[in-house]
């Protein structure tokens, strides 16, 4: 094996591309700086929400991010998507709507909460698990406190980190449900809300209700990414040296 071949990875990028989402205009630079700053060579690939259905969508993949623009034309597929890569122990990132439907997955397919909703999806559901934020975060920058110890914290390198938010929803129902379940906060604002969900016991899985995508101007990834990113190499590599 190349030592080329070991440092590239495939990328499934989930969500519905667009000129107008700022984050899935910012991705080709991103992949770009990763190339050049870190050798960290991605051949990404946009999966429409609805072509995510498919039941081997993003098998094959060495990661897979759930991109912002929600809502999206199919719920299901950005569900079936995070629910392949967290069962099968593809690296996976969720930010803004893919945190949210992060969630969603997990409530439903692991804590058998198989009536929640999300308010931008169904707003006339009973039981919402993401639901509008008293306080729109939409255009904002906020403190970010991260527990030690955590895949966050390896990864961002600092318990206090100001990041980016475009989204008016989130989670503040069934959180200890989530909890009992395995899924783990290590984020939060100032007040206390939820901004950062992980999986323990998985190689990556990590969500983020802010947009690391959008840290900077593109050309220095923001730590976040670049974890991504690594984790999707060596994904590749443990395949490859299977497959010798």
């Amino acid at each position: 094996m190349t030592n080329s071949a070991a440092r590239t990875a495939r990328l499934a990028l989930v969500g519905d591309r667009s000129p107008n989402v700022a984050s899935h205009t910012r991705v080709p630079l991103l992949l770009d700086a990763l190339a050049e700053r870190d050798r960290l060579h991605l051949d990404a690939y946009w999966i429409p929400s609805r072509d995510a259905e498919a039941e081997d969508a993003v098998r094959g993949f060495d990661a897979v991010w759930v991109l912002p623009g929600s809502p999206y034309r199919s719920e299901a597929g950005v569900l079936a998507a995070v629910r392949t890569a967290r069962e099968e122990g593809i690296p996976f990132l969720g930010t803004c709507g893919g945190f949210q439907h992060a969630l969603l997955e997990y409530a439903r397919h692991v804590c058998g909460l198989t009536r929640v909703a999300h308010a931008e999806n169904d707003p006339d559901a009973e039981d919402f698990l993401i639901e509008p934020l008293a306080c729109s975060l939409v255009g904002h920058e906020a403190v970010v406190r991260i527990e030690p110890g955590s895949l966050a914290q390896a990864a961002i390198g600092s318990e206090r980190t100001v990041e980016r938010y475009f989204c008016a929803y989130g989670p503040s129902r069934h959180l200890d449900t989530l909890r009992a379940h395995g899924l783990r906060f290590t984020g939060h604002d100032e007040d206390g809300h939820v901004r950062i969900a992980e999986l323990p016991g998985h190689p990556f899985f990590l969500a983020t209700l802010f947009q690391p995508e959008l840290s900077g101007d593109g050309s220095r990834p923001h730590p976040v990414v670049r974890a991504l990113a690594r984790a999707a190499v060596e994904h590749a590599a443990r395949e490859a040296g299977m497959r010798a």
